[in-house]
């Protein structure tokens, strides 16, 4: 990756001001990479490389502008393995603290982008195609197939156009989409995210519960068959029971937390602080940035990640508070 401090902010190529791009293709390269801040690097260093090269007119410049896009992330992942999420990495487990497993690189996970880093075009017409749960299931898919089922399915290029990008015939990527559908339908099934009109009682009491630390009103807002997470641990629990279990338990902790609200991937998202029990100063401390799955009026899905102090200050998030 270029580490070159070079201002394209005012590039503009056949007329058009590149940096209108940059939404669009931050989401493009976070689908590929599966994180946040390589996607903004993605993105720079795609600039930088227009900035660089030549625009020759043959195709429009969108096309021309992801073709670079492509190339760059195509460089980055040729050099490390796929991330993934703990319910890809081993079965469900139990609601004890020897069932955390060993911490994991920040590498290995999908992590979660700032909704508002994205296009909020896109993510209004197409919120699915940025959950957390569908990057991670576009990780299943070899990197060239990765960027055809982008290109085409989520970002409406033609075979011809993604043919050009990546500089093979119309037949390999039609080929390569039949293949990337295929893998898609046999991992495990990204369900559809049905945000209601009553998203923000639901949210609303969910803060509530979890900050008055009433794990019974808590699970009650939780589909029976929930899942929760918290990378970089391995540990991934299903059920209201265990989740209980969880709380009530290793998790006991978390009691006295407060929740700031954000946003993530297009989902709810809260900034979870936890009392300091350590520091003189007092006040709470950065614990975990939180991602809940909703469907209708039930939470379906928590994922914590652990990661505060790289992820708090890409979210906008106070260090601590008071």
């Amino acid at each position: 990756m270029s580490t070159m401090s070079t201002d394209v902010s005012e590039l503009t190529v056949a007329g058009e001001d590149l940096e209108t791009f940059r939404p669009q293709l931050t989401g493009y390269c976070y689908r590929m990479l599966g994180c946040s801040a390589e996607a903004q690097d993605a993105v720079q260093e795609t600039m930088i490389r227009a900035w660089k090269g030549e625009f020759e007119g043959r195709s429009s410049v969108r096309t021309w502008i992801y073709r670079i896009a492509t190339n760059v992330c195509l460089d980055l992942l040729r050099s490390r393995g796929r991330r993934a999420r703990p319910m890809d990495l081993g079965p469900v487990g139990t609601p004890t603290v020897e069932s955390l497993g060993q911490v994991q690189p920040s590498e290995s996970w999908v992590l979660p982008a700032p909704t508002d880093a994205l296009d909020p075009a896109e993510v209004a017409e197409s919120r699915e195609s940025v959950r957390l749960a569908f990057v991670a299931a576009l990780q299943h898919l070899p990197p060239r197939q990765r960027a055809v089922l982008i290109l085409c399915e989520v970002l409406r290029f033609s075979a011809v156009e993604v043919a050009e990008q990546l500089e093979t015939t119309v037949a390999s990527v039609n080929s390569a989409l039949q293949r990337a559908r295929a893998t898609l339908a046999e991992a495990p099934p990204v369900e559809p995210l049905r945000l209601t009109p009553d998203l923000s009682a639901l949210l609303s009491r969910y803060v509530a519960a979890f900050e008055s630390y009433d794990v019974p009103a808590l699970t009650a807002l939780m589909r029976e068959d929930v899942t929760m997470n918290m990378p970089p641990y391995p540990l991934w629990l299903q059920g209201t029971a265990d989740v209980a279990s969880w709380f009530l338990g290793p998790g006991h902790e978390c009691e006295g937390s407060r929740l700031v609200p954000t946003s993530a991937n297009g989902q709810p998202a809260f900034g979870q602080y936890r009392p300091d029990r350590v520091s003189l100063a007092g006040g709470h401390a950065p614990w975990a940035l939180m991602v809940l799955d909703v469907v209708d009026d039930e939470i379906v899905g928590m994922t914590y990640f652990l990661d505060t102090p790289a992820l708090f200050p890409a979210f906008g998030l106070p260090p601590r508070l008071p």
